[in-house]
């Protein structure tokens, strides 16, 4: 594999896919490995995707190798738990929901879906996205990957845990008011709010 690893970025990564130096299947391994190992002390991966994940891992480097291009093809990566995927739990923390699961993907997620992008699964979030922790009674506390006495924020709390813990090179979250910003803020790493019209807000 090339000179990348779980705290590559994904630009790096993707650079590393088009030029052969890893494969698509190379590091979903890789990002599966490490989340198996190290996220039992963080609790931010917490719906797990991971079978698909490798079928759409050998279905991209098979078209890789085909000559396709896609922007985010071959990239592992992790949305959040409120955001639908088709056969995954959608629970935003709340027991009422917790056996719900989609039977469509959400706008993001069929976006991202498009550009060849592999999900690995979705992040914790606090119940009903309310409040900048991310602790909810169905899959627990969350905890800050710098320092775990302390919370990473939300709601996309278990999308910033993931990042710079290296479970995730690229996660997708959502803010109203401040649901990616402060998380971030909390976690050390880059968080975009899009502008208010660039993606539906349905789906989630």
């Amino acid at each position: 594999m090339a000179d990348v690893d779980v705290f590559s970025s994904a630009t790096d990564l993707l650079a590393a896919l088009r030029t052969g130096g890893t494969t698509a299947a190379e590091l979903t391994e890789l990002f599966i490995r490490r989340i198996e190992r190290y996220d039992g002390r963080l609790n931010a991966v917490v719906v797990r995707d991971f079978d698909r994940a490798r079928q759409q891992a050998r279905a991209a480097d098979q078209a890789r190798a085909r000559g396709e291009t896609k922007p985010l093809l071959g990239l592992p990566i992790t949305l959040k738990e409120s955001i639908n995927v088709r056969a995954l739990r959608t629970t935003v923390g709340m027991p009422a929901w917790k056996e719900f699961r989609s039977v469509h993907d959400a706008p993001v997620t069929a976006r991202v879906r498009a550009v060849r992008a592999l999900l690995m699964g979705k992040t914790n979030v606090p119940h009903m996205l309310a409040d900048w922790q991310s602790n909810n009674p169905i899959y627990g506390r969350t905890n800050n990957p710098w320092d775990r006495t302390r919370t990473p924020g939300g709601s996309s709390g278990g999308s910033a845990a993931a990042l710079p813990a290296g479970l995730t090179p690229l996660e997708f979250g959502s803010d109203i008011g401040g649901s990616i910003r402060v998380p971030a803020a909390f976690c050390g790493v880059y968080g975009h709010r899009p502008s208010e019209t660039a993606l539906p807000r349905s789906g989630q």
